[in-house]
């Protein structure tokens, strides 16, 4: 066996290692920036949180700038687990849709978190320009994309009307979005997530075909 073959398992070893650390400051780091901001995310702060020297974290983040924009692509990754995958196994269309949107009204429970990071985020960089606010951008738009999608489908099997704009359904089921969150954190999920149903069960009749 040459010595580049003995020592491969090795590298992926610590591939992987490197890696399962990685993930493990990362879920800490999002839990964090749920209640504290990203602007709370520091690199000595986090290290602290995970027990590790800074510059065992810098070692995986380069700059406090890097390690704001991979906790929020793990905000982003865990979003999508818990509202659209779930969703896909519902037909195409409006079941499809109404399954996203409950799973989205669930999201807001925030029981094992803080809060939302994406409109934690969106308040703190909504007017400071920069990489993260482009991240937040895009996985913005992204959503957006996937509701637009889902409406479209919908629209397809005529269970919406023909002359239905995807993209400004998305926005209102934002908005609905939105204001669930404000309600739920000052006066309860409950009664938000009641009153956001019903919201949404109105705005789908207006879309109807024969509304």
């Amino acid at each position: 066996m040459s010595p580049a073959t003995a020592s491969a398992p090795a590298s992926r070893r610590a591939a992987s290692k490197g890696a399962a650390t990685r993930d493990a400051i990362l879920a800490r780091a999002y839990l964090l920036a749920c209640v504290q901001g990203l602007d709370g995310l520091t690199i000595g702060g986090l290290a602290e949180q995970v027990g590790m020297s800074k510059s065992g974290v810098f070692a995986h983040f380069g700059s406090r700038e890097d390690l704001q924009l991979a906790t929020l692509d793990t905000a982003g990754e865990r979003f999508i687990q818990h509202v659209l995958v779930p969703a896909l196994k519902a037909p195409r269309g409006l079941q499809r849709l109404r399954a996203i949107v409950a799973n989205w009204f669930d999201w807001v429970r925030h029981s094992d978190d803080g809060g939302c990071l994406f409109l934690a985020a969106a308040s703190e960089f909504d007017d400071r320009p920069g990489p993260v606010r482009d991240r937040l951008l895009r996985h913005e738009a992204d959503w957006r994309d996937q509701l637009a999608r889902a409406a479209q489908l919908a629209i397809d099997n005529g269970e919406l009307a023909a002359d239905t704009e995807p993209a400004q359904l998305a926005f209102e089921l934002y908005g609905l979005a939105l204001a669930l969150h404000h309600d739920a954190g000052l006066t309860g999920y409950a009664a938000a997530a009641e009153r956001s149903q019903r919201a949404f069960e109105r705005l789908i009749r207006s879309y109807s075909p024969t509304a």
